[in-house]
């Protein structure tokens, strides 16, 4: 059973290619590019250039945070994910536009999740957490200061909760688990998980009403030039702690083999920068701190190119 904990511990995280259906991953790809088409065009009617740097710094410390794995009960480890957080100070259309980019690019350059799965990640890593804990949040919209942070921290926690049920859904009707040992099992073991998540929401959006409130209000949105490169050199802070991150593992492949479904699982298509390593500095401290440098300035990069692309041309004087 604690073998079966590792095991679904880390495939809510990132599911790998094989471990869902061929029909329940293209059903969890059509939903993804749904939502994410009505995402793009809702943050294109709501474009606010002074969020497109806001964004850029979230998708960077949610990348560099998902690195840090903390231990959890039965030997395995889990680390934040980080979609209530994004929706609450970028909104729900922006929010899951920034964890696609981070679920794409771990997918893409570390092969850190299955391309086949990559719909249902989404989903699971970005819909429905994001959602979930934003729409928590929201509730406590017009309250107290504290009262909206515990607002966060119930949110952020609910949906850790409530993804490990969505994977869990996915993996039985994949035929990969029972539908009623996978459902208490991770469910169970992910509440312990969101607490970690509730913490981590809160402390940083106790950190943002203190430094610059204005982030959280749908009204007044900006940031100055100084606080983006402050969140931006605390993602870069966080990678360095990468190699200190908890040794437990998730227990995967090796439960996997027990179990007898370890042939599912499907090797990506190429290895470019795998397990977060740089080639030539095998698996050493440095050479996951490179990776992670490399990923948080990718990522970035990516969100403020789609910040352009969102951008709508502006009529000129004449032409209106």
């Amino acid at each position: 059973m604690l073998a079966f904990i590792s095991l679904v511990a880390g495939i809510l995280l990132h599911i790998p290619d094989g471990f869902l259906s061929l029909v329940i991953s293209l059903l969890c790809w059509l939903a993804a590019v749904v939502m994410l088409a009505v995402a793009a065009r809702k943050a294109q009617v709501d474009y606010d250039e002074r969020l497109i740097p806001v964004a850029g710094v979230m998708a960077a410390f949610i990348f560099a945070a998902q690195m840090l794995n903390f231990p959890v009960a039965g030997g395995t480890s889990g680390h934040l994910i980080g979609a209530a957080l994004a929706f609450i100070v970028l909104g729900p259309w922006l929010g899951l536009l920034v964890m696609t980019a981070v679920i794409a690019l771990q997918a893409l350059l570390f092969q850190d999740g299955g391309l086949i799965v990559m719909g249902a990640n989404i989903l699971v890593m970005g819909l429905v957490p994001g959602f979930v804990g934003y729409g928590v949040y929201r509730l406590a919209a017009n309250r107290s200061k504290s009262f909206k942070l515990a607002a966060a921290g119930v949110g952020a926690w609910l949906s850790i909760v409530a993804a490990a049920l969505v994977t869990a859904l996915l993996l039985a009707f994949s035929g990969t688990a029972n539908l009623d040992i996978v459902v208490p099992v991770m469910v169970g073991v992910h509440m312990l998980i969101g607490m970690g998540e509730a913490l981590v929401t809160v402390a940083a959006l106790t950190f943002i009403m203190r430094s610059r409130p204005a982030l959280l209000d749908e009204s007044a949105a900006t940031a100055g030039g100084r606080w983006v490169l402050a969140g931006l050199g605390i993602a870069l802070l966080v990678v360095l702690f990468a190699p200190y991150a908890s040794p437990s593992p998730d227990g995967l492949e090796w439960v996997a083999g027990q179990q007898g479904f370890l042939e599912t699982a499907l090797d990506a298509p190429y290895q470019f920068l795998p397990d977060y390593t740089i080639p030539g500095l095998g698996e050493t401290g440095l050479s996951t701190i490179v990776a992670g440098l490399v990923g948080v300035l990718v990522v970035t990069a990516v969100i403020l190119l789609v910040g352009r692309l969102l951008k709508r041309p502006q009529r000129s004087q004449s032409g209106a």
